[in-house]
Order: C-alpha cells, then sequence, then structure tokens
C-alpha cells in the first residue's frame, strides 16, 4: 500500500514509489540522495511531529512533514 513518507512512524522501512511534485524542493531532496528506488527508514521525530529524521544510504537526514508529504512510499516489512 502506497502512502506518503509524513505517514510513517519511527522504525518504519520503506521504498521511495515517487515524488508528487518535481519541483525545485524535490529536486534538492534527490540531490541529498532520496532517489527513487531508494530504502528509507524513520529514526525519530521531534516532539511536535515536525521534523522527522529519516536514514538514507547510511546517513540521517531530517524532512519537514510538508517535504515528506511529497514522497510517496511502499512500506517494507
Amino acid at each position: 500500500m502506497d502512502r506518503s513518507l509524513a505517514d510513517l512512524k519511527p522504525g518504519d522501512r520503506a521504498r521511495v514509489i515517487r515524488f508528487n511534485d518535481m519541483g525545485p524542493l524535490s529536486q534538492r531532496i534527490m540531490t541529498l540522495g532520496l532517489l527513487e528506488g531508494s530504502e528509507v527508514q524513520v529514526i525519530r521525530r521531534a516532539p511536535t511531529g515536525d521534523p522527522m529524521e529519516i536514514r538514507v544510504m547510511d546517513y540521517a537526514l531530517s524532512l519537514r512533514r510538508d517535504e515528506a508529504s511529497t514522497i510517496q512510499v511502499e512500506l517494507l516489512s
């Protein structure tokens, strides 16, 4: 089932399916290594839920909720 990266909880692992918006924000995120097919894991969220920290390609990346909501993922078991 596809969902946005923003919907995931700490500990969830997923694979990036697509970006909903291919504007400058998505381009910037892709230059940081978050590409279609990449596996990600949610590490933690701030107490307010924003931003969230994910692990991608052996490093941590922080994304805001609105940024993460533009990324569609497939939840991995």
